[in-house]
């Protein structure tokens, strides 16, 4: 799973699949379900974040106005929260898909998600102990160098 998360679509592509987004507001003021999808399929395996969060507005809307195509939207928008590392909206929208259909991919996903989430926390919990541990190395020297005046003031 992680080799495709990390599967980046070519630069080519995301700029056929623009223009042809852009083409289509300014021919019609309006753009298709079809290339709004196309877009956002791009833009969610895009190498920049920006594009990512892109993809995933186009996609909420795809799936809250067209419902017919709401299992593929619900799939990608699990798929570009993980890539952001946005784990609680990539598991929620896996668990939105699988309320739908059982699916092995989406599975993966899942778990993939969990375990990334899980390191995330963990790292957490590291910097929050490591950080404690110095602010408890520096009071308990300040305390002995409080205790060291004090005996020299005597």
């Amino acid at each position: 799973m992680e080799e495709l998360l990390n599967e980046v679509v070519p630069q080519e592509d995301l700029e056929r699949f623009e223009r042809k987004y852009h083409h289509e507001l300014e021919l019609d003021g309006e753009v298709s379900t079809e290339t709004k999808f196309e877009y956002a399929f791009c833009l969610v395996r895009s190498r920049y974040t920006n594009d990512i969060r892109k993809g995933i507005m186009i996609l909420e809307d795809l799936c809250r106005l067209h419902p017919d195509g709401r299992r593929d939207y619900i799939y990608y928008l699990a798929f570009g929260n993980a890539r952001i590392k946005n784990y609680t909206e990539g598991l929620k929208y896996c668990r939105a898909f699988l309320d739908i259909e059982s699916n092995d991919q989406v599975r993966s996903l899942e778990e993939y998600i969990k375990k990334q989430s899980d390191k995330e926390v963990a790292k957490g919990i590291a910097v929050a102990g490591g950080a404690a541990l110095v602010l408890g190395g520096i009071l308990g020297l300040g305390i002995a160098m409080a205790r060291n005046k004090q005996k020299r003031d005597k």
